[in-house]
């Protein structure tokens, strides 16, 4: 009958048979371990006592077992740095040769990477202790589906400061990129139509259609996209519209004025909603940034803004400044994919705030 050993500091499952003896069950273990791969070469192993102890075996028949596999060149020993898993030069036939490794190049010019190397790391670690060290014990607690009221507050401010928009915290929805702001607006606007610039990202539009809405292409050129158009009958089933005004993307081009105009022209006549993608507004290039499109008809603009450009995609944050008929909807959306559901919670309960909007 086998005896099943738990995990001893390397998370490894090792099967122990008492009729082979302690110290060959152990080496037969091992190295089994070793040769399916459960071990890969270089695993620290613990040591003898810290074995000894986690098996309830004796140190010597621990140590005996190590040195046995240390000479059949399983295992590897140096003087201050403990037993480690050799690198065996035959690797077993069932094992999957890993790809060779591509050398990174020097410049990864590919649209939409940021350089992550200029990430502030020093200055990060000092604001997470600073924030840390006065957070009340509720911050790891699950908190409200908007984010924590602190982050939106610095956010309005910001966010009021250098791009124009006019928010509240209350209207602000902390998400996990602009692609879950993107989701969870196409999904609250049930089904609606969205204009989505023509070229853009592919990928946007799969999650738009992922949302079970419709997209219509539209068309962008040297002053951007044609928002002139959408008041055109060939934009008539079209309740939204998805644009990159501070630099179009791919092209770069930062929406023209008088495109801005027509855009919250047809919102403003039509009950419509634009969905302003400011993914790098912050940048400066060859000119003043232009501020945000927000500005100009808050109740009408639903702008979402991010920090994978400016600080590095990993941290997985991005914005929303909500019009006020939207912040419950979107809410409500938000916590069905962040929060499960628990018993008494009122938040599971159908609010009449919850019914879908005019968009």
């Amino acid at each position: 009958m086998s005896i099943d050993r738990a995990a001893f500091g390397v998370d490894l499952h090792l099967e122990l048979d008492p009729a082979s003896g302690r110290r060959a069950g152990l080496e037969r273990a091992l190295r089994e371990a070793i040769r399916a791969g459960r071990l890969s070469p270089y695993t620290r192993l613990p040591s003898t006592r810290s074995l000894a102890l986690e098996l309830d075996l004796a140190r010597g028949t621990v140590s005996a077992a190590y040195d046995q596999l240390i000479a059949e060149g399983y295992l590897s020993a140096r003087t201050g740095s403990g037993t480690v898993v050799a690198d065996l030069a035959e690797c077993p036939a069932h094992a999957v040769q890993p790809a060779p490794e591509m050398s990174a190049p020097r410049y990864d010019l590919r649209p939409g990477s940021p350089d992550v190397s200029t990430f502030p790391t020093a200055a990060w670690l000092r604001a997470t202790r600073r924030a840390l060290a006065v957070a009340p014990v509720a911050v790891y607690d699950y908190g409200d589906p908007r984010g924590r009221v602190e982050l939106r507050t610095a956010l309005a401010d910001y966010l009021g400061r250098a791009r124009g928009v006019r928010a509240i915290p209350d209207q602000i929805v902390i998400t996990s990129g602009y692609v879950q702001a993107l989701a969870l607006l196409a999904g609250v606007l049930d089904g609606a139509v969205l204009a989505m610039e023509d070229p853009g990202l592919s990928f946007h539009r799969d999650v738009v259609r992922h949302a079970r809405a419709g997209v219509v292409a539209l068309p962008v050129d040297e002053r951007g996209a044609r928002t002139d158009l959408l008041s055109t009958s060939g934009f008539t089933a079209a309740r939204a519209v998805v644009v990159t005004p501070a630099h179009q993307y791919p092209t770069g081009v930062t929406l023209h004025p008088h495109r801005r105009h027509a855009a919250t022209e047809w919102a403003r006549s039509g009950d419509g909603l634009i969905i302003e993608d400011d993914y790098d507004g912050e940048f400066r290039y060859d000119r003043q940034p232009v501020g945000a499109l927000q500005g100009m008809a808050p109740d009408h603009v639903a702008y979402v803004g991010t920090a994978a450009k400016t600080l590095g995609p990993a941290l997985r944050l991005a914005w929303m400044v909500l019009p006020e008929r939207l912040v419950e909807p979107v809410i409500h959306a938000k916590r069905h994919t962040d929060r499960p559901a628990h018993r008494g919670d009122r938040s599971t309960r159908p609010r009449r705030s919850d019914r879908q909007p005019r968009i």
